[in-house]
């Protein structure tokens, strides 16, 4: 690589750098949000349930945390503004607290059924989330 080529590369990550870790660490800012008011809104006590085992709650914790990246990656990639990234993370947010609690009124007896360990169920509610979230990804992309 040539020496001027280099300076260029060094450059450009120079003034690159801090925005990407600006805009990685707002949007892990609201992952964070998204998974405490998640937890703050769902019935269940899960680090009590998951440190007995219960893999369903366990799933299901992860299936939300994935279910809550994927528009927020969505976001992150598709927006040059932090202050974009800020607002439509929150919408995304918003729309898959909403399938969380829509979810729960559909499907009766979801709070026992995950409590008790079923992992059906556990499963099902993560399809939901993934589902939605990877059509919150797609409508925040477009």
């Amino acid at each position: 690589m040539e020496p001027s080529t280099f300076g260029l590369v060094l450059n450009s990550l120079g003034t690159g750098l801090p925005l990407l870790l600006l805009h990685f660490l707002t949007t892990l800012a609201l992952l964070g949000l998204g998974i405490a008011c998640y937890m703050g809104i769902t019935p269940f006590h899960e680090r009590r349930l998951i440190a007995k085992g219960n893999a369903a709650v366990g799933l299901v914790l992860a299936g939300t945390l994935v279910a809550l990246a994927i528009p927020l990656a969505a976001t992150l990639a598709s927006s040059l503004v932090l202050l974009d990234i800020v607002i439509w993370g929150l919408v995304a947010l918003a729309l898959q607290l909403i399938t969380f609690a829509v979810s729960a009124l559909l499907i009766r007896e979801l709070r026992t059924m995950i409590e008790a360990g079923n992992i059906a169920a556990a499963s099902t509610l993560v399809g939901i989330q993934l589902a939605i979230a990877l059509l919150n990804a797609g409508a925040m992309a477009g």
